[in-house]
C-alpha cells in the first residue's frame, strides 16, 4: 500500500466508520481509490466548514471562507491537469482521477457544492434541495461508480449511482436537521417550513420539535424512491463492489428508519448504527449484491421512476 493510500485509508476510517465498513467489502485496487476519491472529498468539506473530519468546527470568517473556497477549485484543477502538490488529499486525488479517469465536470461540481453552503443558498422547493443533493452527494455517487469500472458514457448506470448519492444525502439532512440549523445551515425546503409552521430560524428551537420530526419522516420517505432506484444500478458493477455499494445502502437507509422511528428524540443523540447492526446490513448487502449479478442481470430492469435527476 502507498503512503497516500494509508493516510486516505486513515481519513476513512476516523471521518466515516459507515463507509469505511462498506469499503473494506471492495477488492484491494477499489477499495485504495475509493478511500483516496473519500479522502479528498473529506477535506475539501473540512476546508470549507473549519473542521478535521468532520468534528471540531473552527468559526471563520466570510473572507476567509472564500478565500479557502478559490483555493479548492484551484487545487482541484491543478490535480486535475497532472501538478505536483504538498497537500496529501490533492495528491491521492490527482492519482485516483488519472487513473480512472474522473471527468472534470463531476470534480467541480462538488466544490460548487461547497460554494452553496459559503453563500448561504436558500432551498424553496425539495427539487431545491435535492440540486444541493446532487452537488454535495449525488456527483460523489457518480464518481465512486467510476471508480468502480462504469465509463463515464454509461449514463444509465451512472444515474443508479447518483440516485443512491441523493438518497444518502437526503438520509443526511434528516438525521443532522438541528445540528445543521444550530451552525446556521437549513436544508429543509422553505416551503415545506411554510407548512409545518416553523419559522426558519426556529428549527433548532425543542419547542418545534414534533414539526420538525414530521419533516424529517418527508425527506426520509423522498429518499425511498431512490433508494430503490440505486438498486438496479449493482447489476452493472462488478460483485465485490456492488456489494460494498448494497452494504452501504443497507446502512444509511436503517439511519432513516432510525430518524424516523424516534420521531421528537432523535436529534436527543446522533443517529448511527451498531457494529452487529452493520454486519447483519452487509450480510443482507451480499445478497442483494447476488441478486444483482443473477437474477436482475439476465431480465430486463424497470425503466428508471420520473425522479428528479442531474444526469
Amino acid at each position: 500500500m502507498t503512503d497516500l493510500a494509508a493516510a486516505s485509508r486513515e481519513t476513512i476510517q476516523k471521518g466515516s466508520q459507515s463507509f469505511a465498513a462498506a469499503a473494506a467489502l471492495f477488492d484491494p485496487q477499489t477499495r485504495a481509490d475509493a478511500e483516496m476519491l473519500y479522502a479528498w472529498c473529506r477535506h475539501c468539506d473540512d476546508v470549507i466548514d473549519g473542521q478535521t473530519l468532520g468534528h471540531e468546527r473552527e468559526v471563520l470568517a466570510p473572507d476567509e471562507v472564500q478565500r479557502r473556497l478559490e483555493g479548492l477549485y484551484a487545487q482541484t484543477r491543478a490535480a486535475l491537469a497532472g501538478e505536483p502538490t504538498d497537500d496529501p488529499a490533492f495528491a491521492a486525488f490527482r492519482e485516483v482521477a488519472r487513473r480512472r479517469a474522473i471527468p472534470e465536470q463531476y470534480a467541480i461540481e462538488l466544490i460548487d457544492g461547497f460554494a452553496m453552503d459559503v453563500a448561504g443558498r436558500r432551498y424553496e422547493t425539495i427539487e431545491d434541495t435535492l440540486d444541493y443533493c446532487w452537488h454535495v452527494a449525488g456527483v460523489v455517487g457518480a464518481m465512486m461508480a467510476i471508480v468502480m469500472g462504469v465509463k463515464p458514457g454509461d449514463l444509465v448506470t451512472l444515474r443508479r449511482a447518483q440516485d443512491l448519492g441523493l438518497a444518502f444525502q437526503l438520509t443526511n439532512i434528516a438525521r443532522d436537521i438541528v445540528e445543521d440549523a444550530q451552525n446556521g445551515r437549513v436544508y429543509l425546503p422553505a416551503d415545506w417550513l411554510v407548512q409545518a409552521g416553523v419559522p426558519q430560524d426556529a428549527i433548532a428551537d425543542p419547542a418545534h420539535r414534533a414539526a420538525i420530526a414530521g419533516l424529517a419522516k418527508r425527506l426520509v420517505d423522498a429518499a425511498e424512491p431512490y433508494y430503490a432506484s440505486a438498486r438496479w444500478g449493482l447489476r452493472g458493477l462488478p460483485f465485490r463492489s456492488a456489494w460494498a455499494v448494497a452494504a452501504a445502502l443497507g446502512v444509511y437507509r436503517e439511519i432513516g428508519v432510525k430518524v424516523v422511528a424516534r420521531g421528537a428524540a432523535a436529534w436527543d443523540e446522533r443517529v448511527s448504527t451498531s457494529t452487529g447492526e452493520k454486519v447483519g446490513l452487509a450480510l443482507g448487502g451480499g445478497l442483494m449484491a447476488a441478486r444483482g449479478a443473477t437474477l436482475d442481470r439476465w431480465r430486463k430492469g424497470p425503466a428508471r421512476p420520473a425522479l428528479w435527476s442531474k444526469i
